[in-house]
């Protein structure tokens, strides 16, 4: 620029000087008429543009796949969207693109002005090893069966070296707060000698002056468990750099891994695809080191203090009496228990994720937990033995239609009592399914499931054969469709007599 500011310079000496016309200054420097007049209205010169090159020819078969990704963030949650790092990452891993990352970085960012998606800054900081530890909360969205499905992500992040673990949760509760930091504690394989928090009601009770708390009871408990110092932020923004850490971590582990949004089919599989995304972080490298975040993280476990004996009791009892309807009242909903318990007081234990009932000293029910307020979630086997003596209250129960629901009915068993009740009718086929499903106890779900497809294959169409047929399978560890008796083959009912019954009690002996 200095070249032009002397010739901008000389022009208006000239023009001073001599009074030289624009088009005479023009000819005189070597200029366009347009410079003169810019040099006699300013002495800088104005910034050039810089010219726009054109689209890198590498993006050119991704530009359009590019652009749908981002359009299709407008509809995301704002915390899952992609970023420029995380669109060269899908391009790279997904369709095997062989591009620089800056060059996808500077197209991401003339598209992102003018989608307006605005991007995001973190802060880097330096502590011991072994130390400090940061806890926050982030919120998600994942498709739970096609359904979406808002859930909190529980994250404890080592200062030092960067290592996260990282739960999902239905709900962002104190009790889930408490199990988190159960399960971290024990993912590290010890306990830092401190750990940072915003002002979460989980932790704190009510926050005083300065960085003053009153901390919640059970957050005390637990922390003395562990025998780990608090520290917390100062309220409002002005806290808000205090654990950048974590918050950062929070935003880079949704959209590293939950971008695009997940389907998963139940919470085990959410929390699978949550713990691969923990293991994974462990390869990466934090900019400026030379390790990586595993390494550092084998170096600062030898630090951490130990951990105690046996794991903080998280849970909460409470002591409900089992209804008529085997039912017994938690927290506003309302789970399933076996018939034998009916009109007695069990012990319920609540956690985050699900929910334990046992009756003198032993487990008799396992729910996953509800937070829906008058919900009743049920399980079909509580109920078999009294649908032995009532097995016409089968189709109508709540709880098959909840096994429907959840996916956990196969079809098999609806052809299966379709057949049935086709060839012996509805009322003994209600009977004949209710043994069938009894069977799951005795030899296993699966084999009860394999020995019903067997019976199908077999046009054998009668609870007996698929019980037969189980439990050789059992025996053998292999289905035995070939031995069954030609009378379980047949699709007309036979006629009644105890040779029949005589006969495949002979066959279950041999």
């Amino acid at each position: 620029m200095g070249s032009r500011v002397e010739q901008f310079e000389q022009i208006r000496r000239d023009h001073e000087v001599e009074g030289l016309s624009i088009r005479a200054l023009a000819e005189r420097h070597g200029v366009h008429r347009r410079a003169v007049r810019q040099a006699l209205d300013s002495a800088i010169p104005p910034r050039r543009r810089r010219p726009e090159g054109r689209p890198a020819p590498a993006l050119g078969p991704y530009r359009a796949l590019i652009d749908q990704w981002l359009v299709a963030d407008r509809e995301a949650p704002r915390k899952q969207r992609h970023t420029a790092r995380r669109v060269w990452q899908r391009l790279v891993e997904e369709h095997g693109a062989e591009v620089a990352e800056v060059t996808v970085r500077q197209y991401v960012r003339a598209r992102r002005r003018e989608i307006g998606l605005p991007g995001e800054a973190y802060v880097p900081q330096i502590h011991h090893p072994g130390v400090e530890a940061e806890v926050d909360w982030g919120e998600a969205t994942i498709l739970m069966r096609q359904v979406p499905t808002r859930i909190g992500l529980f994250h404890l992040r080592a200062c030092h070296s960067g290592a996260a673990y990282v739960a999902a949760f239905p709900r962002m509760t104190q009790q889930a707060f408490l199990e988190g930091h159960a399960e971290a504690f024990a993912h590290f394989g010890g306990v830092f000698s401190l750990v940072r928090y915003d002002n979460l009601t989980s932790a704190v009770k009510l926050v005083l002056r300065g960085r003053r708390r009153i901390e919640a009871d059970r957050f005390t408990a637990m922390r003395s468990h562990y025998r780990f110092d608090s520290a917390f932020t100062l309220a409002g923004i002005a806290g808000a750099h205090e654990k950048g850490g974590v918050e950062g971590e929070v935003g880079r582990y949704r959209r590293r891994h939950l971008v695009p949004v997940p389907e998963v089919g139940s919470w085990a599989e959410l929390d699978a695809l949550v713990a691969c995304g923990v293991r994974a972080d462990l390869g990466r490298r934090i900019a400026g080191r030379t390790e990586s975040v595993g390494q550092a993280m084998a170096r600062e476990r030898a630090l951490l203090r130990p951990l105690p004996a046996e794991a903080h009791e998280a849970s909460e009892i409470s002591s409900p009496r089992v209804d008529a309807k085997a039912l017994v009242t938690v927290r506003q909903s309302r789970y399933s228990v076996p018939v034998g318990p009916v009109g007695l007081r069990v012990e319920a234990r609540i956690g985050a994720r699900e929910v334990l009932i046992s009756h003198r000293g032993r487990e008799v029910a396992r729910h996953a937990r509800s937070y829906e307020r008058l919900a009743i979630v049920a399980s079909l086997d509580h109920y078999l033995d009294l649908l032995r003596d009532k097995p016409g209250a089968l189709s109508g129960s709540l709880a098959l239609a909840q096994e429907r629901q959840r996916g956990a009915w196969p079809s098999a068993l609806d052809e299966l009592w379709v057949k049935i009740a086709g060839r012996y009718g509805d009322s003994e086929a209600a009977r004949h399914m209710v043994e069938v499903l009894l069977l799951a106890r005795e030899v296993g779900p699966e084999r009860m499931i394999a020995a019903a497809c067997g019976a199908l294959a077999a046009g054998a169409h009668d609870g007996r054969a698929v019980a037969l047929l189980a439990r050789r399978q059992a025996r053998a560890s292999a289905p035995a469709i070939a031995d069954l008796p030609e009378r379980l083959r047949t699709t007309e009912r036979p006629a009644p007599g105890l040779r029949d019954y005589d006969q495949l009690l002979e066959g279950g002996a041999r």
